[in-house]
Formats: structure tokens, sequence, C-alpha cells
């Protein structure tokens, strides 16, 4: 379900899922194809190692990432949940394909 909030969803930010519900800035971007389906895919990783555990999974990623690269965007971008999202966000069709907690293979280390 997606609901608009700006106040939810944090600043420098233009939306954020917290599971069931993906959260936008504005009204307007319920068309931003690319932004519901990089969404849809957190909807799918939250789902996938059961809500509470994928919330513990990416604080402790992003104290680890925050700390690798002593930057906070940088950190967050090489957070293994974002980086699949950012990698197939323009592949509106990824979720058809996806395999099960295909987020693994972005633990790795790699920089974006």
């Amino acid at each position: 379900m997606i609901l608009i909030s700006k106040y939810i969803v944090p600043k420098g930010y233009i939306g954020i899922t917290i599971f069931p519900f993906v959260f936008l800035k504005s009204k307007q971007l319920k068309v931003n194809y690319i932004l519901i389906n990089h969404e849809k895919i957190h909807l799918r990783q939250q789902l996938e190692l059961l809500v509470i555990p994928f919330y513990i999974f990416y604080g402790i990623e992003f104290l680890v990432r925050l700390i690798q690269y002593k930057n906070w965007r940088k950190g967050y971008r090489n957070i293994s949940f974002e980086r699949e999202s950012y990698s197939n966000e323009f592949n509106l069709d990824y979720l058809k394909q996806r395999s099960f907690c295909a987020f693994l293979k972005y633990l790795r280390y790699h920089d974006i």
C-alpha cells in the first residue's frame, strides 16, 4: 500500500518502505514507476527476512558501511539491500525473475 507523508520520509529522501507500506514524500511520486519498483524490491526483502530481522540486518550493515566509507551517503548506497534495489530499479520485471534472498550477492565489497 502506498501512502503519502512528507513527515515519515526522512529529509533528503523521496520514499521509504516500512512493511507493509511504501511512504512517498508527495502525491506526484505515485507515477514514478522506477521509484515504486525500488521500494517494492525492499518490500520483498523485508518479507523474505520476516520484517524485524531485515531492519536489524539493515541497521548493522549500515553502521559497518558508515565506518567503512566514513560518509553517510556512500555508506547508505553500499548497503546490500540498497545495492540490489538501485541496480534493478529500472527493470520493472525484476521481481518476477528475482531469486530468493538475491540481496546476498550484493553483500560482497564493491563501491557504488
